[in-house]
């Protein structure tokens, strides 16, 4: 069954296919707050956008229902985040020279605490900001690959400056598609969800996007309904069903109907102006 479009779905469909902007407080884990929103918003399940440590707050984007299909997708892009690091002694007159040195890619290996297996790996930081110092702080925005570990950024930069050092506040302010403008508190969700069950829904479909939302970022391919619908069925995405395709080849894409709604992910594997083939093998079905 293909879902309407974005725009004109029921509160229902848009809780069984949405997403959240959530801004994460301090104290709880990203799964315990992802099960709070699961259970607020009474869907079967919800998924979060990447781990946030207990005391770490900010951007959690999370998925509900059946758009925790799509939870790959945060692996796509960027993420973004503003840290105090706490210099163990004075501030050395080249910080500004040293932080910019590793703007670059690192060798990391994630910390005894972490979610995966400790190997070492390579992660990029794409933009490095010292915004001030004070003290023995240093305030910085960082810009970086999808699984990079901000302790670990700030220690290896306490021993590049020769004072040691460690991360203290730690804010997440984006994560590709989203970022820190919109942010929707826990206290935001469970109003909104209220006011919907007395009949003002207005104020819910602010806090709750289309799942769509989550794949502004990716490649897409725009397929026919009758395409669709053999997706919907377990089919690739064949040639003669593909209107358009903004991606290159080897990429993975989102593929949506022509009035904005997402069918599938999937690798782009084919060519869309073929008279046959497969031009987008399946990843995830969403419909």
């Amino acid at each position: 069954m293909l879902r309407d479009p974005p725009e004109r779905r029921s509160v229902d469909d848009l809780l069984s296919f949405g997403v959240v902007n959530l801004d994460k407080p301090p104290g709880p884990s990203a799964h315990q707050v992802t099960g709070w929103v699961r259970d607020m918003a009474d869907v079967d399940r919800a998924a979060h956008s990447g781990t946030l440590d207990p005391k770490v707050t900010g951007c959690l984007p999370t998925l509900l229902g059946n758009a925790t299909r799509m939870a790959q997708v945060f692996l796509e892009g960027s993420k973004e985040y503003v840290s105090v690091l706490e210099l163990h002694g004075p501030a050395p007159a080249d910080i500004d020279s040293t932080v910019a040195e590793f703007e670059s890619k690192l060798y990391q290996k994630p910390p005894r605490k972490s979610a995966v297996s400790r190997r070492l790996r390579v992660r990029e930081i794409y933009d490095l900001d010292l915004l001030e110092v004070k003290d023995r702080q240093a305030l910085l925005r960082i810009r970086c690959e999808s699984g990079t570990y901000i302790r670990k950024l700030c220690h290896d930069l306490g021993l590049a400056l020769g004072t040691g050092g460690h991360m203290g506040h730690l804010r997440r302010t984006a994560t590709d598609p989203f970022d820190d403008a919109d942010l929707v508190t826990l206290h935001d969700l469970k109003d909104a969800l209220a006011f919907a069950a007395e009949g003002d829904e207005s104020w819910l479909r602010d806090v709750v996007a289309p799942a769509e939302r989550a794949l502004s970022h990716l490649p897409s391919v725009t397929i026919a309904n009758s395409a669709a619908r053999e997706v919907a069925n377990g089919a690739p995405v064949y040639a003669p069903g593909v209107f358009d395709v903004d991606a290159a080849r080897g990429d993975l894409v989102a593929c949506f109907t022509d009035d904005g709604s997402a069918v599938c992910l999937g690798e782009l594997v084919g060519d869309a102006d073929a008279d046959s083939g497969t031009v987008v093998s399946l990843e995830a079905v969403l419909v």
